[in-house]
């Protein structure tokens, strides 16, 4: 055999020459429907049968010919403002009911380590230590995390208390808030609407999921858009806001899978009532200024945030002006 021969008979393992650009690659084609539901489930309504709510608004807005949105219960309202594009076929509910798992999934994981950096004492750590692999030891099995889910109105400082907690005797149901989610972990009895949903923690986490996470430092080093600019999002809803909410609470626990069904935590449960409380007709003005604070805290540039305008503006010359000029223009009519 000729040498010739030998080496023609091998097989090239290069088509194309190395300074040659090679095949570009295949376009992904991921489902823009399952990015539509992990935003629809952090924004919108994070825990629902897509399937179920697909068909329930379909047949509402049949009944909606004969009768007011008014008429129906104050779960068929909600489950109603929560219905997306009720022209869908069923399997796109499919991905967006996927999109909507994977979403929180996600969150899920990453808060589960990012919480303790924002629990932990300045200049300290945490005593006695956390994993971020494991929750076993916290939710009422630690000193720090106990403190922080203690329902709102028990007395923390009473021993009982405490120990009542770590033992499980006392059953904490999803609709008895912890104090965590006031400002300072300070409850008012006499005014339960002061400081609730205002605390550091919650916003460290909603910057975390929508914005990015090395935004909760104040000092953005993300090199991609976050959550909320991906779907020109500029505004905080009441459904964001209970998701974070849901999910730093689920963090502090010791519960190691999110569950909606779980007992222990009772997740779905105060999903749903910080729901009912937000979106009750009768809360509106609290409601309105609790929004313009979180706005002002994660959207600070957005119109949403209502700023008020400055005293010695030419702006707030000019509106002064105006409104004399009115009030004279009344007195003479």
């Amino acid at each position: 055999m000729t040498t010739e021969n030998t080496a023609s008979s091998i097989p090239s393992k290069r088509t194309t020459s190395a300074l040659q650009m090679g095949p570009r690659k295949k376009a992904s084609t991921s489902d823009p429907l399952i990015s539509h539901g992990r935003h629809f489930g952090r924004t919108v309504f994070a825990l629902c049968n897509f399937p179920s709510l697909l068909i329930n608004g379909i047949l509402r807005l049949e009944q909606l010919e004969d009768t007011s949105l008014e008429d129906f219960s104050a779960d068929e309202r909600q489950e109603h403002r929560s219905d997306y594009k009720p022209g869908l076929r069923k399997n796109s509910f499919t991905s967006i009911g996927k999109g909507a798992a994977g979403a929180r999934g996600d969150d899920t994981k990453t808060l589960k380590s990012a919480v303790l950096d924002w629990i932990s004492p300045k200049g300290a750590a945490i005593q006695p230590p956390l994993h971020r692999n494991s929750k076993i030891d916290c939710g009422f099995n630690h000193e720090l995390t106990r403190s922080l889910l203690c329902p709102a109105g028990l007395d923390w400082k009473d021993s009982e208390t405490r120990e009542n907690l770590r033992s499980g005797e006392t059953l904490v149901c999803g609709d008895q808030w912890p104090v965590f989610l006031y400002t300072n972990h300070t409850y008012d009895a006499d005014d339960p609407w002061c400081g609730l949903l205002r605390n550091r923690i919650l916003v460290s986490a909603y910057k975390h999921v929508f914005t990015s996470p090395s935004s909760v430092d104040k000092e953005p080093k993300a090199t991609r858009s976050g959550n909320a600019r991906l779907h020109g999002m500029n505004a905080v809803t009441i459904a964001s806001i209970s998701y974070i909410a849901t999910q730093v609470r689920f963090a502090l626990s010791s519960s190691s899978v999110f569950s909606r069904t779980d007992t222990t935590t009772d997740s779905e449960t105060f999903y749903h009532s910080l729901l009912d409380l937000l979106e009750d007709p009768d809360e509106s003005e609290e409601v309105d200024e609790l929004l313009t604070w979180w706005n002002r805290q994660v959207f600070p540039t957005s119109s949403a945030a209502k700023r008020p305008i400055s005293a010695n503006s030419a702006l707030a010359k000019i509106r002064l002006k105006r409104l004399a000029v009115k009030r004279a223009a009344d007195l003479n009519s």
